[in-house]
């Protein structure tokens, strides 16, 4: 989306007469970019579905004090990985799952998910993926698969650019280790 359609946008957000159609413009043009990101964290279909209209309930109850600080989509972002975490933490609570034993309870939802369709290669990054911590796991999936830019997931995550390429490298070196140690 372009800068100038964000603040338009943003515009029409603040207007009562044009809000629920902005709204609903947001949804139409995030809904799955914002669902693959959630997907990533949370793994399976249903649960993403769930996060993902969590967050879009998240957006329109703050829509007011969104002041356009940041890009549209990097507060959309932002509050979707919120999300995510917030719900992989209530999941790991419920099940009484400890911070250690997380990537198992990560893995074992990645091969009992229907909608998984990936080859053993494919499964194989994914098991590496979910053994890094949460964080180089954000950090990895926005960079590696998402593409994005240091400056935006920066933004994102709220966290410094240099803090984000050592966090990638860390989860590189973990990832190739992870994949080494199978051949």
């Amino acid at each position: 989306m372009l800068k100038e359609t964000e603040d338009n946008i943003i515009e029409r957000l603040h207007n009562p007469d044009t809000k629920n159609e902005a709204f609903s413009d947001i949804v139409k043009e995030y809904s799955e970019p914002l669902y693959w990101q959630i997907r990533k964290i949370v793994l399976t279909h249903d649960d993403a579905n769930d996060v993902l209209q969590n967050t879009f309930i998240k957006v329109w109850t703050s829509i007011d004090s969104f002041r356009g600080d940041s890009k549209l989509s990097t507060w959309l972002y932002r509050i979707a990985v919120n999300e995510s975490i917030t719900f992989l933490n209530k999941q790991r609570t419920q099940n009484n799952i400890s911070i250690d034993d997380a990537d198992t309870f990560l893995v074992s939802r990645l091969e009992s998910d229907e909608y998984f369709d990936g080859d053993e290669a494919q499964l194989l990054l994914q098991k590496a993926v979910l053994i890094l911590p949460e964080k180089q796991r954000i950090v990895f999936n926005m960079r590696y698969f998402d593409e994005m830019k240091y400056e935006d997931i920066s933004e994102i995550l709220e966290t410094s650019v240099g803090a984000l390429k050592a966090s990638y490298h860390h989860a590189v070196k973990k990832i190739e280790d992870f994949l080494s140690a199978r051949d």
